[in-house]
């Protein structure tokens, strides 16, 4: 299939005239019931770039989402969270006739001008996420976010004063809020998928650490073992400190200690060839970090085994 090249839609205004919605009640922010939203004619494929916040739940649209490195239905209850200048993509099934139900709320960055959310919106993880791994909501969670919303959309549909915004940031940071913590929630119990990452990361270091890359590339960074594994570097190091208590550049470094016990205890390699086949360009470097993990100098380690 041929790249599509994504189409921007730089306004919450613009968004309601392609979907043949009436024009929204404040400029910067709308939520819009889904069941009212009609499909540009003639495309089952198409592909966008929004300049606002859109976080959604969607049903019935008998298609997919292509976001990141991800696929997903739309017949679960599942959360979305794209931010400014993502480019995603939808393909439908056109002779689909499905009831469609949920909703959209989009939010304009000029709508949290001079406001703490502003600053903070960008530190909730999941608007990383999203690239990887949607937010699928129980039957409750999904009950409390629509909640949220409905308290949205009534302050939304009613005369805007000069509380409406403050209220209605208040209402947005319990929503995002909420959704961090029902993240958190399914880093634990969605258990096969986390645990093969985690699998795939063992594999991955244990691999890297055997291999001559080491000794060419100096250690992985979280980032490299982050686009590995197809995931962002939040994301990882996120769910494996909920996982494992410890995040991805802890990993690294336990990885690293158990290899440079394994050639202190069973090789007669000087620290400082240890150090240069473990990436390092300084023996001194080595040397304080693997004190740091252990409380040893990397010979009073080796002395305990003689």
């Amino acid at each position: 299939m041929a790249d599509i090249k994504p189409r921007r839609i730089k306004t919450i205004s613009e968004f309601h005239q392609l979907r043949n919605l009436p024009a929204p009640e404040h400029p910067l922010i709308s939520v819009v019931d889904y069941a009212t939203i009609s499909r540009p004619a003639g495309k089952e494929q198409n592909s966008w770039v929004f300049d606002f916040y859109s976080i959604s739940i969607k049903r019935g649209i008998n298609g997919k989402m292509i976001y990141g490195q991800q696929e997903y239905d739309f017949d679960e209850g599942i959360m979305f969270f794209i931010s400014p200048n993502q480019v995603f993509r939808i393909a439908v099934d056109p002779q689909s006739t499905a009831e469609r139900s949920g909703w959209m709320l989009l939010v304009h960055p000029d709508f949290l001008w001079n406001t703490p959310l502003a600053k903070t919106i960008k530190q909730y993880e999941y608007f990383d996420y999203s690239v990887n791994e949607a937010l699928f909501l129980s039957e409750k969670e999904e009950a409390i976010i629509n909640n949220i919303i409905q308290t949205i959309g009534q302050e939304y549909h009613s005369n805007i004063d000069k509380f409406s915004q403050s209220i209605i940031i208040s209402q947005i940071e319990t929503l995002l809020n909420y959704a961090e913590r029902f993240y958190h929630r399914q880093f634990i119990t969605r258990k096969i998928t986390h645990h093969k990452i985690l699998d795939r990361l063992e594999e991955m270091l244990a691999e890297y650490f055997n291999s001559d890359d080491v000794i060419g590339k100096g250690l992985p960074t979280v980032q490299y073992i982050a686009r590995s594994l197809n995931v962002s570097p939040k994301y990882l190091s996120s769910l494996l400190k909920v996982l494992t208590g410890l995040t991805a550049q802890q990993h690294i470094h336990e990885k690293l200690i158990e290899k440079a016990k394994e050639k202190l205890s069973t090789t007669d390699l000087s620290v400082s060839e240890i150090a240069y086949e473990l990436g390092f360009e300084h023996s001194q470097s080595f040397s304080k970090l693997f004190k740091s993990k252990t409380s040893l100098s990397p010979l009073e380690f080796r002395q305990s085994f003689s």
